[in-house]
């Protein structure tokens, strides 16, 4: 039995042959998240998540989560335009973000910008930090 169909869900799809949702057939059994940024050298997500390095190459690197079937990917794209958070009338806005759970909100924060994020001034939550990494993306560490 393939991994889709023990768990019989992918991101809220139906899995099971019932005609409903994405076909076992032709689904390869991972998901994959890609992010497009200026450059490769600085990736915060990648180094902060600690997953392995599943592919490397000049414009492209993938990391895996650990016995799931999900990647996530950073793409180098030279016309790239840093987000702004928050975002306002006719600022580049963000188009997703990373949510990541954590168990030590402040640790986990100094880590993230110890490996180069930033923490802008405006956070919405208390039991969330909103955090940039060096392409602009934001992303949130949560409790």
């Amino acid at each position: 039995m393939s991994r889709v169909a023990a768990h019989g869900q992918l991101g809220g799809l139906q899995m099971n042959g019932s005609g409903k949702g994405l076909s076992e057939d032709w689904l390869s059994l991972i998901i994959g998240i890609v992010i497009f940024v200026l450059s490769l050298g600085l990736l915060v997500d990648r180094d902060l998540l600690g997953w392995e390095l599943a592919t490397d190459e000049p414009d492209w690197c993938t990391i895996g989560m650990p016995d799931a079937p999900v990647n996530l990917g950073f793409q180098t794209e030279k016309n790239h335009v840093r987000p702004v958070w928050p975002g306002g009338p006719g600022d580049p806005q963000m188009q997703l973000h990373l949510d990541l759970q954590v168990t030590d909100l402040e640790g986990a924060a100094q880590d993230a910008v110890a490996l180069g994020a930033t923490l802008p001034e405006f956070q919405p939550q208390e039991d969330v930090r909103v955090l940039l990494d060096p392409a602009g993306h934001p992303f949130c560490l949560y409790l």
